[in-house]
């Protein structure tokens, strides 16, 4: 009865909601965009061109990972368990994740499953090779496991702790850091806090120890305690790219440069000294230096040519010190033919450069983004780096220059809500033949991201929901969220709010935005009350920066085209400005007509004639009083809520006709914080339009939407193109308001008709509504009222009626910013779940379901990987001993570990390679092919199989000619003396022994 009497009540005769039932009402979780919570870790995988991110545990969620690819590709993987991410790494076309509780998975990309896991206790660190089968984990004993990457399961293999066998204190061999030997596998760095040492998997022993000793007078890194011997802890550990050094970063901001053949110190720096090292009798001033971040040994195509990515290590009582720093170090000596003094000149460096860093913020972690190896630790000609922010933003700067790369159309929009963190969301549904139009063309550099394929959806709905994302820089992205189909322009567009306004200093704060439907033209409000207009179209000074033009005069609006991006070619140009000055817009609204509205803080409104471009109407809402029709609803304006100010709040454009009238106008709906709603007619006036006060309705509190539907249909009764052109010709649209507060709901004529009213339940709020049609599967549609609350609930209520059809909870939306959320006119949800996600919620026609993974496809099985870099012909040649992937297998899975399909596939690439060395393919080993196939069921001792190798070698060498006839003889008698001395020896043999009695 109480709805019958509504509808009778607001004029509408038809019920717009007769074919809806409350089953129709189920929201599904279409799909997320954002990260969940605090990132924690990033990944790489050069080969794939994919980009693994990984995330703390909050308030928020447990600890997820994403895998990022080209375009819109992307999975999501959550461990059973709640716990963050710690270490993530790609191996195989697999991704290891290492969480906080200590455990390692195995996660297949494709399916987003979990293959397997295994827990250890107390992990320090972790490092995997892209062309290992094993991942070696640092344990906090100092140990070092291994775990079966293939077999999925732990090693019984374990490096014990070298440094507590040379210094029993306990705290002197607490395990820091790990890398293996860029170029020779069977090599590995091992920090300590006391000290580093170089292993050999091949010879099982510590070839080499280095400890950093200061000498009394000596500076060291901050120059403190200068006059006593020091011994700083160690933090970091990296190889140089050709394995001829290493470098051990300290607690005193030391940089120590390591020969590691002689195991002698070359040189030792920090970031602002050279020849820290060496007593001085001038000492420099003592400084407060920053621990060490990240260390990354970088260099270009040639290994030889390097340079160092330092995070930390700058002066902390410096506010221009910047956090990452980049030392070039340019080509290496030739270490044969170099003296000690001219490799420490080589490492003093050829140029120190600052790489800059939002201010306010450090940098926790970085990753480089090389242009193709998967090698050298990831740093084999880096072409950008994505920098960690401890504010829990990224930023993507190009390598080693420094300048920043915008994420728009080059990273996933995920990865654009953390870069920097999104303020505000804003939605439009766009046709999409407009949408498809809205490809942006603009100058852009090597694409990040290029691995994986989208999934293929058959469905493409013609209306597409178009969300304004504001970020913290004042840069506002807008793509398709899609509608669960075929996205087929996942293109981004962006505005520069700060350079529209030339304003490149800072003090720029976006506080509004709207996009037009059918236009696509898109504005934008500020704090200091400026409004801006894009509309797309060319840009006649691409490529080129014009001179800086006037700032727009107060109350005025001015041509603002030359202020476009200089790589934009074609998208959405800077247009006009409007100057407001009356604080800040706290709405904005473009219509599809050539009109746009903006309401202040102060308690303006202004409408702007595009077509001009000109202002046609500036006035305060105090001069609304004079058009409120009083005794039809409660009285309402500023003096009867006891002085409190009112601004507007919803501003809508549309085409109705009029309580009283006979003839439909073009209106402007204006709501305000106090609950009143103005009608503004916008009438031909000369060659323009002139705006008039057609009347002002009350009600209880803040409006939050204002819908105008027409009564016969329920669609929207919007100011479009064509159903002004109909005014002219006479033709009328019967429509109502549907107006929401806070706390009711109202269906009335506008102006100021009596209508119907429906309050909500006590003590909840609405934050968002709309009108929406409902996909009921009959053969008409019906229009529902929608409304999310403060209490996290959706509802749905009849039209006319106002009667509630269904309400389901929406546990997952953050429930601090509920008052983001909006609702598009298709019916879908977008609310945040967390500071930087939000979710898309279809509301119609769905069953409850719960987020499910994407149908990605994320490896591409045509992308081989490339051999690993080994050693050179040379290092070959004077005695290294040569270990394969297939080798280390066998070392540390023993030998009755089942070949994996990555050692057969090295197997072949051995055969293949036969009788010619090839460090490329996997080398020298041919009797491991044997072995791995079970032709051979024992194995040869160590002794034995060394023996073989050195034959091997020597047969080798006959074949290279007459020049190599000395050396061959000479490695020949050398392989007869070995044989004899390795069956004296037996197991006792090693190849450091051997070159002993060599040399």
């Amino acid at each position: 009865m109480a709805s019958f009497i509504r509808a009778k009540q607001a004029g509408v005769q038809t019920d717009l909601s007769q074919n809806i039932q409350p089953m129709h009402f189920m929201p599904d979780e279409q799909a997320r965009y954002g990260i969940n919570s605090q990132i924690s870790c990033l990944a790489y995988d050069p080969v794939q061109s994919l980009l693994a991110v990984g995330t703390n545990e909050s308030k928020f969620g447990p600890g997820k990972i994403y895998v990022f690819g080209q375009r819109r590709v992307h999975k999501f993987f959550c461990p059973p368990r709640p716990s963050s991410i710690r270490e993530l790494r790609f191996v195989a076309n697999r991704l290891i994740s290492l969480d906080s509780k200590n455990e390692l998975a195995i996660w297949d990309l494709d399916t987003g499953n979990q293959v397997a896991k295994y827990v250890y206790s107390g992990v320090v660190c972790l490092v995997t090779d892209p062309m290992l089968d094993w991942a070696f984990v640092g344990l906090q004993s100092g140990d070092i496991a291994a775990y079966d990457l293939d077999r999925e399961r732990p090693s019984t293999f374990r490096i014990p702790n070298f440094w507590r066998e040379r210094d029993p204190n306990p705290t002197a061999g607490r395990l820091v850091s790990m890398q293996l030997h860029p170029r020779d596998i069977g090599k590995i760095l091992i920090a300590y806090t006391n000290g580093a040492v170089i292993y050999s998997f091949k010879q099982n022993i510590v070839q080499k120890y280095f400890e950093y000793e200061l000498p009394p007078d000596a500076p060291g890194g901050d120059g403190h305690g200068i006059h006593m011997a020091r011994k700083p802890n160690i933090t970091h550990a990296v190889w140089h790219p050709t394995g001829t050094f290493i470098l051990t970063a300290h607690q005193d901001g030391s940089l120590a440069i390591w020969d590691t053949k002689e195991g002698r110190l070359v040189t030792a720096r920090s970031l602002y000294r050279t020849r820290v090292n060496e007593p001085t009798s001038n000492p420099p001033r003592p400084m407060r230096l920053a621990p060490f971040v990240r260390i990354s040994w970088c260099c270009q195509t040639d290994p030889d040519n390097t340079g160092l990515l330092i995070a930390g290590g700058h002066n902390i009582d410096d506010p221009t010190a910047s956090n990452l720093t980049f030392l070039e170090l340019g080509p290496t000596p030739i270490y044969a033919t170099s003296s000690w003094e001219v490799l420490a000149a080589h490492f003093d460096g050829k140029r120190s450069l600052p790489i800059s860093t939002p201010p306010g913020a450090s940098v926790v972690n970085y990753l480089l983004i090389p242009r193709s190896s998967p090698y050298f630790n990831g740093a084999q000609d880096p072409i950008a780096v994505l920098v960690q922010l401890s504010s829990g933003e990224l930023i993507t700067l190009t390598f080693p220059s420094g300048f920043p790369i915008s994420p728009t159309n080059m990273l996933h929009p995920s990865l654009s809500f953390v870069h920097p963190f999104v303020q505000t969301v804003a939605v439009s549904t766009v046709p999409r033949a407009r949408w498809l139009g809205m490809a942006e063309k603009r100058s852009l550099g090597e694409q990040i991201l290029r691995g994986g394929v989208e999934y293929s959806h058959r469905t493409r709905k013609e209306q597409r929901n178009i969300v304004q994302v504001l970020h913290a820089d004042n840069i506002i992205r807008l793509w398709d969220v899609g509608r669960g189909d075929e996205i087929e322009n996942a293109m981004q567009c962006q505005v520069d709010v700060a350079r529209s306004l030339n304003r490149f200093e800072g003090g720029v704060e976006t506080t509004a935005m709207h996009m037009a439907q059918e236009t696509g033209e898109f504005a934008a409000g500020t704090k200091t009350g400026e409004v801006i207009v894009w509309r797309w179209g060319f840009n006649k000074n691409f490529g080129k920066e014009e001179p800086r033009a006037e700032e727009c005069e107060r109350g005025g609006l001015m041509d603002i085209s030359s202020r476009a991006e200089p790589s934009l070619k074609e998208g959405l140009q800077p247009f006009v400005m409007h100057n407001m000055a009356q604080g800040r817009v706290t709405v904005v609204a473009v219509s599809d007509v050539g009109f746009v509205a903006a309401g202040s803080e102060g308690g303006h409104l202004s409408i702007i004639d595009l077509r001009g471009p000109k202002v046609i109407y500036h006035g305060s809402v105090t001069e609304w009083s004079k058009g409120e029709k009083r005794g039809l609803f409660k009285h309402s304006s500023s003096s009867s809520h006891g002085g409190k100010p009112e601004w507007p709040t919803v501003i809508e454009f549309g085409v109705m006709t009029l309580e009283g009238e006979n003839y439909s106008s073009i209106c402007c709906f204006v709501g305000t914080n106090t609950g009143r709603v103005a009608t503004f007619k916008l009438l031909p006036s000369g060659q323009g339009y002139s705006v008039q006060l057609a009347g002002v309705a009350n009600m209880d509190d803040k409006v939050v939407a204002i819908c105008p539907i027409e009564v016969q249909t329920g669609r929207e009764a919007g100011a479009t193109g064509p159903i002004v052109a109909g005014l002219r010709e006479g033709k009328q649209v019967d429509g109502v308001l549907v107006a929401v507060t806070q706390t009711e709901s109202k269906i009335f004529r506008p102006p100021h008709a009596r209508g119907a009213s429906k309050s909500f339940d006590s003590g909840i709020l609405c934050d968002a509504a709309a009108v929406t049609p409902a996909d009921t599967s009959m053969s008409s549609h019906g229009y529902a009222l929608v409304a999310v609350f403060n209490d996290r609930t959706l509802r749905s209520y009849t039209l006319p009626g106002l009667r509630e059809i269904a309400k389901h909870p929406l546990p997952m939306l953050d429930p601090l910013r509920t008052i983001s959320t909006v609702i598009s006119k298709t019916g879908d949800v977008l609310g945040f779940t967390g500071p930087s996600e939000i979710t898309v919620l279809p509301v119609w026609g769905g069953s409850g379901r719960a987020l499910e993974n994407t149908l990605d496809t994320m490896i591409n099985i045509a992308q081989e990987l490339p051999p690993r870099p080994t050693i050179s012909n040379v290092q070959w040649l004077s005695g290294t001993q040569y270990i394969s992937p297939t080798d280390l297998d066998l070392l540390i899975g023993g030998p009755d570990r089942p070949p994996s399909k990555r050692m057969m596939a090295a197997t072949d690439a051995e055969r293949n390679g036969a009788g010619v060395y090839n460090p490329a393919a996997a080398g020298a080993a041919g009797s491991s092919t044997a072995r791995l196939q079970g032709q051979v069921k024992e194995t040869e001792g160590w002794g034995d199989y060394l023996t073989r190798q050195l034959n091997e070698r020597t047969e080798k060498l006959n074949i290279m000619g007459d020049s190599m006839d000395n050396l061959a003889n000479t490695t020949s008698k050398w392989a007869e003396d070995v044989d004899g001395f390795v069956k004296k020896q037996k197991r006792d043999l090693f190849l450091g022994g051997i070159k002993k009695s060599f040399f």
